[in-house]
């Protein structure tokens, strides 16, 4: 049986259906895409599932005593909370009957035998069983083991905290409660590639059925087992992940759009033959009319594919041979060196992605590289007749209470793209916006409309060089890959910001790429290109560096020492078990990820949804076990000191 199920939802908003008689289920163990264009509906879907809202009509169903957890893209936290005191939110359900039951106790012994001590018992009794089946008497351990896991200082205040680690607490918050699915709405955003592999290795040894919203396809490519797309009110389900997804949906919008032709064709015919007049009336062929009828009442209600947006850039005078030379180039901010001594020279049509963890300078070095900041040390030559457009992560350029025409072409009705006119509406309809919505303010937005505008306000300006700050975000995919197609064949310069692993791919020729510490270094070719290199250069590091032999054997005696002074502390048997801990972990260790393994690619559900349950199960098992092993370890360690 589904963990949750609905069938035939339909949900409007206004006169657009977001759900038209749509059916979705969602089995133990699974791993669901939940993908679709902006505004398409998906969050109010993943609200329905969460119990947050409800359908105008259809059916839902779940298993008894199913618990599911809502993480939202942009999670909240009480000001001035502690990272403890967040994540214990999580269990507040089970906290409340902990206090009602010490409430009652108390009240029970107060209270004289008669018809209100046996209530009170019988209360006691009732909260007693709920506490057991959460395991609430135990949340504060709960709570410290989650942290632990998720890598989480407690003590921390949660408003102190990037966006990154914040998204980590509301994570915890979820896991706290041990849910038997898991819903998440963008769980990438504000993740860097570091955190973006932490997650998806979280997710991976999760047993809880998980249903999520991204457009991260590197992420769906990992994570999913299998793709749902709502497309024009419906869910369409795609076993397998992201790339198994877009080899079916290309067959199948053949499909559709070859019965659309015959089914026009015939349409066209049964007008010309109604048309016919007296010779139509003479047959009285009552049913053939009937029947055209219905045919354009459906060619009317038939809801084709969403148009996409139509990218053009506004060509720039081409700039000089060089766009940037930077020459042994430090930068510094008080006692922190976010750039130390980097080189580099950007030709004119390279395309570049600058890449590092949250706050590692990638920003400053874009500044510098356009000449915006000057440097501490070293030289940066910008080259000549740079016309530089700016696409601003934090979305800054756009003025709230503008309309969206005034925002593209303020005080005019027409835009020029490469020498030719063209009508502001017109050019909004290129980017999805209708042309009643082109007199709404920016406001009005959602963050992916919003995103939508400020890529139309840069592509209206003539440039020869883009910087792009994290323009994915919020993007639906099939826009993505648009804006991919256009990047690439864009004569220009492209200087590349991201954390979508599958963009850099498909657009730059070379990363520059933070190595910790101030220091940057450039690599040929895309975001895998870089990994592979970095992964090989570090090898060949470790390989070449110098050995210690005396320091070696100075430490083999140093741990010798060590092991007869805990020898003489500890007993036979407490050593017997400690000699055998580095086993035992590394075992666990090989068999998690031998598991995780089998898990990643989701066929063992398809395959054998039983034995799929069970390799999530014994996965998270294993990191309780292993924990157990490591604080032993340690427990036998001090001892033995």
């Amino acid at each position: 049986m589904s963990l949750y199920t609905i069938s035939d939802a339909q949900l409007a908003f206004g006169h657009v259906a977001l759900l038209d008689h749509a059916d979705f289920s969602l089995e133990a163990g699974e791993r669901v895409g939940l993908i679709g264009r902006n505004g398409a509906g998906k969050s109010s879907l993943l609200k329905i599932v969460a119990d947050l809202a409800k359908p105008d009509d259809g059916l839902i169903t779940r298993q008894q005593h199913v618990v599911s957890v809502y993480v939202p893209q942009e999670p909240e936290f009480e000001a001035g909370a502690s990272v403890f005191d967040a994540v214990a939110g999580g269990l507040a359900h089970a906290r409340e009957l902990l206090d009602e039951y010490d409430h009652v106790a108390h009240a029970l012994a107060d209270t004289p035998e008669g018809p209100q001590h046996d209530t009170l018992l019988a209360r006691m009794n009732t909260l007693q069983s709920s506490l057991d089946t959460t395991d609430a008497w135990n949340w504060r351990t709960r709570v410290s083991t989650t942290l632990q896991q998720i890598g989480l200082d407690g003590g921390a205040q949660v408003g102190a905290l990037s966006g990154g680690m914040q998204k980590r607490v509301a994570l915890a918050q979820a896991l706290v409660v041990q849910p038997d699915v898991l819903l998440l709405d963008e769980p990438t955003n504000h993740l860097d590639f570091d955190g973006i592999r932490w997650l998806e290795e979280l997710l991976l040894g999760q047993r809880a059925g998980l249903l999520f919203i991204t457009h991260d396809r590197a992420f769906l490519d990992r994570i999913a087992t299998r793709i749902v797309e709502l497309d024009r009110g419906r869910l369409l389900s795609y076993p397998g992940n992201f790339s198994a997804y877009q080899t079916r949906k290309a067959q199948q919008l053949e499909v559709e759009r070859i019965e659309n032709d015959k089914f026009d064709k015939l349409l066209a015919q049964e007008e010309v033959w109604i048309r016919k007049g007296v010779e139509a009336r003479r047959t009285r062929s009552v049913g053939r009319i009937a029947r055209l009828v219905q045919m354009r009442n459906e060619r009317a209600e038939r809801r084709n594919v969403q148009g996409n947006v139509k990218l053009d850039v506004a060509q720039g005078e081409k700039s000089g041979k060089i766009v940037a030379e930077l020459t042994d180039v430090t930068k510094r901010f008080g006692a922190r060196t976010v750039v130390d001594h980097f080189s580099a020279t950007l030709m004119r049509g390279d395309k570049i992605g600058l890449v590092g963890p949250n706050g590692a300078g990638k920003t400053t070095l874009l500044k510098l590289i356009l000449g915006e900041l000057q440097p501490d040390e070293g030289r940066v030559r910008v080259g000549t007749n740079l016309q530089v457009a700016y696409f601003d992560q934090m979305r800054a350029q756009l003025d709230q209470e503008k309309s969206l025409a005034d925002t593209i072409s303020p005080g005019s009705d027409w835009v020029e793209i490469n020498g030719a006119k063209k009508h502001v509406m017109s050019y909004l309809g290129d980017f999805l916006f209708a042309p009643e919505r082109a007199r709404s303010p920016v406001k009005s937005l959602s963050g992916g409309e919003r995103n939508r505008l400020l890529l139309a306000r840069l592509f209206a300006r003539p440039a020869n060089v883009l910087v792009l700050d994290e323009p994915t975000n919020d993007l639906d995919i099939p826009t993505l890959e648009l804006l991919e197609e256009l990047l690439t064949d864009y004569d220009g310069t492209v200087l590349l910001v991201s954390h979508d692993r599958a963009f850099l791919d498909n657009v730059v020729t070379s990363v520059i790429a933070s190595e910790g510490e101030g220091k940057w270094r450039e690599y040929v070719g895309g975001f895998t290109d870089w990994q592979t290199q970095s992964a090989r250069s570090e090898q060949l590091a470790q390989r070449d560096a110098p050995k210690e032999p005396v320091k070696e054997a100075a430490s083999k005696d140093s741990a010798a020492g060590r092991n007869a002074q805990r020898a003489v502390k500890l007993s036979y048997k407490e050593q017997r078990e400690l000699d055998a801990l580095p086993e035992r972990i590394a075992a666990l260790e090989r068999e998690q990820k031998t598991i995780g393994a089998q898990l990643e690619d989701g066929s063992i559900f398809t395959k054998d949804a039983q034995e799929g349950t069970r390799l999530t199960q014994r996965y998270a098992q294993i990191d309780e076990e292993l924990m157990a092993a490591l604080e032993r370890w340690n427990e036998l360690e001090s001892k033995g000191k």
